[in-house]
């Protein structure tokens, strides 16, 4: 049986999750180098600092977390058990704050796509979904 983690412990793994550069971020990057090159990473200037951008064309891809922005999939429904109240305001927050900056972009003109970390299972769809939004 494993030890119990410290709130110390805890803390250190949860100041190791990254925000930017991550593998499904990193992932997303890789497919779009070979067909739609010349976008831009994490734009302040632009609200929700997309992880990728297209400036000239108006059009912001975010790459979301299931469990961290609350999908409706296996692993974005599933809820820790520990502290459970603090996770679920921290999605609930999370989830608001992704539907306010959506909001925003679409008021300056801009289209935005949210790509789930789920949908890196497949790969081929995921490439025609990314094709379809940067067509339009």
């Amino acid at each position: 049986m494993a030890a119990k983690e410290t709130p110390a412990q805890r803390s250190a793994v949860m100041r190791a999750v990254k925000s930017r550069d991550t593998s499904p971020e990193r992932a997303v990057r890789k497919l779009l180098r070979a067909f739609a090159p010349g976008y831009r990473l994490h734009r302040k200037d632009v609200p929700g600092n997309p992880d990728i951008a297209y400036l000239g064309r108006k059009q912001a891809i975010f790459v979301h977390g299931c469990f961290w922005h609350g999908h409706d999939c296996a692993r974005g429904a599933r809820m820790p058990k520990a502290n459970a109240e603090y996770w679920r305001a921290k999605i609930a927050r999370n989830r608001a704050r992704d539907a306010a900056h959506g909001a925003r972009l679409a008021e300056l003109g801009w289209r935005a796509l949210t790509v789930w970390e789920c949908e890196l299972k497949d790969k081929g769809a995921l490439e025609k979904k990314l094709r379809a939004f940067l067509r339009a």
